[in-house]
């Protein structure tokens, strides 16, 4: 099927609002400038914590997303929140020409940030860079490419053609995770000044300070009305949400349920997140499945919920959201049975499962609000049924280095906190790299699951759907590779200047362009 839109059908347009009378600047405490004055049109969003890199291949990553997806470096197409249908955005026109064949149409008159040509040569590089670049680490090309091989070609100036080893049915869908950046970028290491073909390009990141985005001139679609963006980031949701109330920040796009006080300001929003302790089922003895059973009964999830975590979150079976198309509606929500935990690891221990081993559970700062809370939390019930449990929280930089591989030969057991976003519509951009043998991020490896796995990425309609739900059952149910907590809301305070309106797609990318002065 062949998709065609001009600019003037693209859907992402949104009305314009017109610009009101210029605004005395407001002076503001905890050093920093004001939000902005009118005439600057500078939105002043604050941030959870500061990014580790600006490596556009990374923006998979919800701390770098929310900087540079979609505001400096754009994709071939658009994964649309609300539905997750794809629309135009770099790409106007899209046809399977064969099971392993899609070619793409360009968008014309398109310049990178350096003044370069967005043609398919240059489209080409990108993705080259992207999937084959070794030396550069890339969660795009882990996360949603990992066992799929893609070869690039230029047909023409407009025509990108995409051929992979295996029928890749949802490609054009897949495709709305590649950004793709200037000719420029160096193929042979990774980058902190991406170039792309936004509506903004980065002016500076001061490290431990700001990052600075300044309005394209040059973007080939329409104007948006904020001139600048300015990112800072407070580690206290407190402090965010104050922030905005004072006038300091325009939108602070996490903050804590408690701190959501405010319902002139304050959205709440399914954000597609799902939250888990991730097992490393290769080390004892987590390798057991009795004490991966009892970890699971040892968590009381109806106490963190409505306390630590919002009353809106919902109990998880699997790491898919129920609209993603794959998620199995026959799992069940593991009970709280401390009981029935101490039983099993009695057991364990009396079969010769060194049940006394330390387990490290570490966490993430920030990952969500009362990220440190929770892990206290579930570290003192995995203590109750016996457990011997000790707590480590780890800046985004360390954690991503347990998370991802290669993982260290020398490592103990490891629970893993850890949260997945997958708002694109199918359990593909999920599994390979959660589950899979040679998934980068994960710590199982069973023959039958692969081997569904497998299947399942090349099959279409109910087929590929319930090849996916047997998946996410034997990862459930056989194996038990997470300790599942829940599918995740956000709540965004927006400030009294500004027009924003939060999605399922907040947390791992924020459109500088949606924004609207009132």
């Amino acid at each position: 099927m062949l998709h065609h839109a001009s600019v003037g059908q693209r859907s992402r347009l949104r009305a314009r609002i017109a610009w009101p009378c210029a605004l005395s600047a407001l002076a503001i405490g905890l050093g920093l400038t004001a939000s902005a004055s009118a005439a600057e049109r500078t939105v002043t969003v604050v941030l959870s914590e500061e990014p580790d890199v600006l490596e556009p291949c990374q923006s998979s990553r919800s701390n770098i997303g929310r900087v540079v997806k979609q505001n400096i470096v754009e994709t071939l197409v658009e994964i649309d929140p609300k539905d997750g249908q794809i629309t135009p955005r770099l790409a106007t026109a899209w046809q399977q020409v064969d099971a392993n064949t899609w070619r793409f149409t360009l968008r014309e008159g398109v310049k990178f940030h350096d003044g370069a040509a967005f043609d398919a040569a240059a489209a080409v590089k990108s993705i080259d860079r992207t999937l084959h670049a070794t030396p550069i680490e890339c969660e795009i090309r882990t996360k949603f490419f990992g066992g799929l091989k893609i070869t690039a070609k230029a047909v023409d100036a407009t025509t990108l053609e995409l051929v992979t080893d295996k029928p890749a049915p949802i490609l054009p869908t897949m495709m709305g995770t590649m950004t793709i950046t200037s000719p420029s970028s160096p193929m042979d290491k990774a980058t902190n000044q991406p170039i792309g073909t936004g509506p903004y390009k980065l002016d500076e990141w001061k490290v431990g300070q700001e990052i600075t985005l300044s309005r394209f001139d040059g973007y080939w679609g329409p104007k948006p009305q904020a001139e600048r963006a300015r990112y800072v980031w407070r580690t206290e949701s407190t402090v965010r949400a104050a922030m905005i109330a004072a006038g300091e920040a325009d939108i602070a796009a996490n903050i804590a349920v408690q701190d959501a006080t405010d319902p002139k300001m304050d959205f709440s929003y399914p954000n597609s997140e799902t939250s888990r302790l991730r097992i490393d089922t290769t080390r004892p003895p987590l390798d057991d499945r009795r004490v991966r059973m009892a970890l699971n009964y040892a968590i009381d999830r109806g106490a963190l919920r409505g306390s630590i975590f919002s009353a809106d979150v919902e109990p998880s079976t699997q790491l898919v959201v129920p609209s993603i198309n794959g998620h199995n509606p026959e799992l069940k929500v593991w009970p709280y049975d401390p009981d029935k935990a101490m039983k099993l690891l009695a057991e364990a221990r009396a079969a010769g499962v060194p049940v006394d081993n330390e387990i490290m559970m570490i966490g993430r700062i920030n990952i969500y609000p009362n990220a440190t809370e929770a892990m206290e939390a579930m570290h003192a019930m995995l203590q109750a049924v016996g457990l011997n449990v000790k707590l480590k929280m780890l800046e985004v930089a360390e954690w991503v280095n347990i998370l991802q591989k290669p993982y260290a030969d020398d490592r103990g057991p490891v629970l893993l906190q850890a949260q997945h976003d997958n708002n694109n519509g199918d359990a593909v951009f999920t599994v390979y790299n959660k589950y899979h043998c040679e998934g980068a991020n994960s710590t199982i490896c069973d023959k039958k699951l692969d081997q569904t796995i497998e299947a399942a990425e090349k099959a279409t309609g109910d087929e590929r759907r319930k090849l996916w739900q047997e998946a996410f059952r034997i990862i459930g149910d056989d194996i038990i590779a997470d300790v599942p907590l829940f599918h995740m809301v956000g709540y965004t305070r927006v400030g009294s200047r500004v027009n924003f309106q939060p999605s399922i797609s907040t947390n791992s990318e924020l459109h500088i362009e949606d924004i609207t002065f009132k």
